[in-house]
């Protein structure tokens, strides 16, 4: 059995780590970080790029550039209206009312984007251990609905990772945490505010069992939102002072948001900050900048509904586990968002002064604790079990469109339970089964999971047939519904794969295109690194040239004229691929070679000495030769026979790294 990589799929940023040793790391990616931004970006000549260096073009591409997709995937499109107001992509309605997201007339939804993450953070395994990767377990904030965690589960299909188990970022944070505390009998409360979402989540600890007692939160809350208020203060001051509203403008709100961003990270540490955009925007009377001083009393007065609004989520998930706040052992902050020093007073406060524990790295506690259920599953971490639950209640509409809970909130999965049900009025021959989420009395105020219907039923009064309805729970709190009439043993059964969610066909597609983008990729990186060797080469040609033209025989230098002009033509053809311009480039290496050997001829022929010194000339020519074409196959460039480099004239290229 491979390696099985654990993955924190987050809403702004994203992480990966493995076991080594019996003791979870973090590997860091390519560009040198340990966290990865969950960022996708489809570059102007098509090329797909992802993390870092989507980010790093995100302000002057931002219509083609995608961050946050979690706060859309598995969730409707009617639900959805705040974010997809806030982001400058295009987002369309997708199958089942779903939001897909449309680049250069191409929807993709958000399954395949979050495989683009996925797939780099893959890559990146793959890169440290030195082997392939196929399995992996993937965190999902607590709160996240069934169907989300089926999205996401998707997801993980669809970038090639046969996803072994779906668990939840406050109880991996828990793991993490806990690993080597696992004698001790404790209390432990995660409260983890990331990028999009947040949870609280209680655990019992103790010989080696992690029980989740109880969980609360809200998925529509997290940095973003602080982000967001500080962007729209921005506005808001810009339209005092100058009089100009760049709330339309894309490229200028991007610009805000990673001020923004920025902004609020130095006010963790300093309790003012500047921010400075100059040429934000311009008018008749020229251009504008953004000069604006924002205290840490100011972005606290911005953004304290928002820390309002992580104190219920607390009171609930205490009172589920029926505990008070001086019943817990220890706090554990998760997420780079509680860092703000608000959101720790915050906790300090509502816990009666305790100070939360901070032994472990809020950005990569829960991709470690992920490594730890993989080390699990692996067989790499054998002391340790773990024992979730489901967030929300799970029921059916029943009559009156009432909801009727199945399963109970905080219930330990995996889990299965079952309920007999009756017709509602006379003759009745079939029944809708409309399977619900959440915690209200109404259906219609819960979250829809699924309908199917159970048909034939033999006509017979109301309240006579037996119909039998069981809902089972996998330890990826994963639904499945089945209902049965007892009286005929029909049954009908529902893997709840969200509203719009994917069929296996469908996901099988998209890991195909998946594949073929990162084939294309590879091919595009080929491409890249044989035009910079034709770069070389070309310079090369033309400097021998100029500084040996009456050493070379014009037979040759027609040929070499020829090649050169194919090459160049070849090197501005956009549409070319690796497989055409290779043979092109080889062509023109061997004309330099020929080039080559016809100056070190004509010199030696001209000197015209005695047969000893001819012989001693010819090995030197040999020699030459040889030189020359083991540069070529070491992709360094064609010497230019003037070996007197002048420091000042060497050019310097601008590396970017191409994943």
């Amino acid at each position: 059995m491979g390696k099985v990589i654990g993955i924190d799929l987050g809403t702004t940023n994203s992480c990966v780590a493995i076991v080594e040793g019996g003791q979870p790391i973090v590997i860091a990616n390519s560009e040198g970080g340990r966290t990865t931004p969950s960022i996708v970006g489809f570059g102007k000549s098509g090329d797909l790029l992802v993390g870092q260096l989507a980010k790093r073009q995100s302000i002057t591409n931002a219509e083609n550039t995608i961050y946050s997709i979690k706060r859309f995937i598995g969730r409707r499109w009617d639900d959805t209206g705040l974010e997809r107001d806030r982001v400058p992509y295009n987002c369309v309605k997708g199958r089942d009312d779903t939001v897909d997201v449309q680049i250069r007339g191409r929807n993709y939804t958000p399954q395949e984007i979050s495989a683009m993450i996925l797939q780099k953070l893959k890559q990146e395994a793959e890169n440290f251990l030195g082997e392939e990767v196929t399995q992996a377990v993937i965190t999902v904030p607590a709160y996240f609905t069934d169907a989300q965690r089926q999205a996401t589960k998707d997801a993980g299909t669809i970038a090639g990772l046969e996803v072994l188990r779906i668990i939840n970022e406050p109880t991996a944070a828990a793991l993490a945490f806990g690993l080597d505390k696992q004698d001790q009998e404790q209390l432990i409360l995660v409260f983890d505010l990331g990028g999009g979402t947040f949870d609280v989540s209680i655990l019992q600890l103790g010989d080696g069992v992690f029980e989740v007692k109880a969980t609360s939160g809200n998925n529509q809350l997290g940095g973003d939102d602080f982000d967001n208020c500080l962007v729209l203060w921005m506005v808001e001051q810009f339209k005092e002072q100058e009089k100009i509203d760049i709330a339309k403008d894309k490229m200028a709100l991007q610009r805000l948001r990673e001020a923004a961003e920025k902004a609020k990270i130095e006010l963790s540490s300093m309790v003012s900050t500047s921010i400075n955009l100059p040429f934000i925007t311009a008018d008749e009377t020229g251009p504008k900048h953004l000069e604006m001083e924002l205290s840490r009393s100011k972005f606290e007065e911005l953004t304290a509904h928002l820390i309002a609004a992580t104190i219920e989520p607390m009171i609930q998930a205490l009172k589920d586990a029926d505990l008070k706040p001086q019943d817990i052992d220890r706090i554990i902050l998760v997420g780079g968002s509680t860092r703000v020093p608000a959101v720790l007073n915050a906790v300090i406060k509502f816990y009666n002064g305790k100070t939360p524990d901070r032994s472990v790295n809020p950005d990569e506690a829960v991709a470690l604790g992920a490594a730890v259920q993989a080390g699990v599953l692996g067989g790499e971490v054998d002391t340790l079990l773990l024992l979730d639950v489901t967030p929300l209640s799970l029921g059916l509409e029943t009559l009156g469109e009432v909801f009727t809970k199945i399963i109970e909130r905080n219930t330990t999965i995996p889990t299965s339970k079952s309920q007999v049900f009756s017709t509602a009025v006379d003759g009745q021959n079939s029944v809708e089964i409309h399977v619900l989420q959440g915690e209200r009395a109404m259906a219609r105020d819960n979250k829809t999971l699924g309908k199917f219907l159970l048909a034939g039923i033999p006509p017979a009064p109301r309240g006579v047939p037996q119909i039998e309805v069981a809902f089972d729970i996998d330890v990826n709190g994963i639904l499945k519904v089945a209902a049965q009439d007892k009286g005929t043993g029909r049954e009908q059964s529902i893997r709840i794969t969200n509203t719009g969610g994917l069929s296996q066909t469908e996901v099988e597609r998209m890991r195909q295109q998946a594949e073929l983008f990162a084939e294309e990729d590879k091919k595009r990186k080929e491409l890249i690194e044989l035009k910079n060797q034709a770069d070389n080469l070309l310079a090369s040609y033309t400097s021998t040239l100029k500084e040996n033209s009456e050493l070379i025989g014009e037979k040759v230098k027609a040929s070499a004229q020829e090649k050169f002009t194919k090459l160049q033509a070849a090197m501005s053809d956009p549409a070319i691929t690796a497989v055409t311009f290779s043979p092109i480039l080889e062509e023109f290496k061997q004309t330099l070679f020929a080039i080559g050997a016809d100056v070190y001829k004509r010199a030696s022929s001209s000197t015209d000495t005695t047969p000893e010194l001819q012989e001693e000339e010819k090995e030197r020519t040999d020699i030459s030769v040889t030189l020359i074409e083991e540069s070529a196959m070491t992709e360094t460039a064609i010497p230019q026979f003037n070996f007197d480099f002048d420091e000042d004239n060497t050019a310097s290229a601008d590396y970017e790294a191409i994943d």
